[in-house]
């Protein structure tokens, strides 16, 4: 069996109770960075060999992990924050499984973009997950194609890239179109800016960003 286990993205008080039990339960978890989920599962006294699971590796561990899983292990994937697969690794080894006969099982848990689209105040009944736009090749075409969607659209930005992104959005959407930025969701210094995308890229351009970023646009009426 595997298990994909979400975890807190920010407070380490949002996992569930199920979650800690399985991680409690299995015979190993793989981890994006063992040194963050070593902190995570020493903060609820959790023992468990850790090995590493990440976009630079996960080729080369595939089919051993299929052969261990095929061997009865109970194994749990976890990611730095969030749940696995989504902007994380996690699918390579979720094909793989399926197509040996692997039991997956995915657990309901924290995904940063959820509480950022839900408190934005743009419409979430209907919107389109883009993840991390491309940084060179074929960034201007996706961003051309966005402008014209209707849905309201999420993307996920680091804190180095945020004001150069907002720019460029501009360019393609308009100084108009509304927007919302959160970054430090669930933590101490959670912040919500919402606005016009000119309001949102001058606040940011006049103060230093950290944490990870989450925008939402309001799609094209």
């Amino acid at each position: 069996m595997l298990y994909l286990v979400p975890t807190p993205i920010g407070n380490l008080k949002d996992i569930t109770l199920r979650a800690l039990e399985l991680l409690k339960e299995v015979d190993l978890i793989l981890a994006e960075d063992t040194r963050n989920t070593s902190h995570l599962l020493n903060h609820y006294g959790i023992v468990k060999p850790l090995t590493p699971y990440h976009q630079h590796n996960e080729h080369k561990v595939l089919q051993h992990l299929v052969n261990q899983l095929l061997e009865g292990k109970k194994i749990a994937l976890v990611t730095d924050a969030g749940t696995p697969g989504i902007s994380d690794p996690a699918f390579l080894l979720v094909r793989e499984c399926v197509k040996t006969g692997v039991r997956v099982e995915c657990l309901p848990g924290a995904t940063a973009f959820v509480p950022a689209l839900v408190n934005s105040g743009i419409p979430a009944n209907r919107f389109v997950f883009e993840g991390f736009l491309p940084v060179k090749k074929g960034r201007q075409s996706l961003l051309k194609k966005l402008a014209e969607e209707e849905r309201t659209i999420i993307l996920y930005e680091s804190p180095l890239r945020l004001v150069k992104t907002l720019q460029e959005l501009i360019l393609y959407f308009g100084a108009e179109r509304p927007c919302s930025v959160s970054r430090e969701l669930t933590k101490m210094f959670e912040e919500n800016k919402r606005g016009t995308l000119q309001e949102v890229a001058q606040y940011f351009n006049e103060k230093a960003v950290k944490g990870e970023i989450v925008i939402i646009l309001q799609g094209k009426e």
